[in-house]
């Protein structure tokens, strides 16, 4: 069966890259006119170069989600292009080297590193939700999808503000599928484990790679087409009664036993 998102519009935020590249190239091939959002203009350019060039339709349009009257511009430039919004995928979040490498232990935590994890990956998703969606209901309904993470429902060593914010998404997510769900709004949200981006490749050499991956279930690393194949799935017709639900797609590390990784080595060393 193939999905169709023909005649939807769609918004990927943080679509310059990464896994918001995945996810808009994903929509915009289901038929979907995607626009491109992101702080990040050249990186959305040649996505959107790309999907026009394969025969789909994008249109860029820079974001600060720290700016209400930027996010408000973004919507409004949606509106008066397309005339309509169906999907909101809310994506983007402050990865920046810089950002997550000052992101560390609480008792030595800069207040403002926390107060931008918050006002990118949590105010800026509720802001795109408060434009976005009077829109959707006079289209007659849409879908929201929200970028999480796995360490938002996990205890870690590292990067407690962008965990934080995070977990406040799950929270927001279920709260607007709560208040929007009577006017035919779905709002979701994917949690990733570690994909394996280039910016993953480099905060992490490869020693702690391989300590993440011992406790992937399944045999083989994430690729942002995995968040992608998920985020199109809750987007279309075939998740239509799916809403309020924090959905991982993380290969399972989240859900096993704590001493899973150890037992399979001692099982392996047993054997030999």
């Amino acid at each position: 069966m193939k999905v169709s998102l023909e005649g939807k519009v769609a918004i990927v935020t943080g679509s310059g890259a990464n896994i918001g590249e995945a996810c808009a190239r994903m929509l915009a091939g289901a038929g979907a006119s995607v626009v491109l959002a992101d702080i990040n203009i050249e990186g959305a350019q040649r996505v959107a170069e790309d999907i026009q060039a394969a025969g789909g339709q994008a249109f860029i349009h820079t974001l600060e989600l720290t700016e209400e009257a930027s996010v408000r511009a973004l919507i409004g430039a949606t509106g008066e292009r397309f005339g309509r919004i169906d999907i909101l995928h809310n994506n983007a979040a402050d990865t920046r080297l810089e950002q997550m490498a000052a992101d560390g232990s609480i008792l030595e935590m800069d207040v403002a590193v926390w107060d931008r994890a918050f006002a990118v990956n949590t105010r800026g998703a509720m802001l795109m939700i408060k434009h976005a969606a009077p829109h959707m209901i006079a289209a007659g309904g849409g879908s929201i999808i929200n970028t999480g993470s796995g360490v938002a429902i996990l205890g870690d060593l590292f990067n407690p503000a962008y965990s934080t914010s995070k977990g406040a998404i799950n929270t927001l997510t279920r709260n607007v599928a709560a208040q929007l769900g009577r006017h035919n709004i779905r709002c979701n949200a994917v949690l990733p484990g570690l994909v394996l981006s280039p910016l993953a490749r480099t905060m992490m050499g490869s020693r702690q790679i391989d300590l993440v991956q011992r406790h992937v279930l399944l045999p083989r690393p994430s690729v942002p087409e995995d968040i992608a194949g998920v985020t199109l799935f809750l987007a279309s017709d075939l998740g239509s009664f799916v809403t309020g639900q924090i959905i991982s797609a993380d290969g399972g590390i989240v859900h096993h036993t704590p001493y899973y990784a150890d037992m399979i080595d001692a099982m392996a060393a047993s054997e030999a």
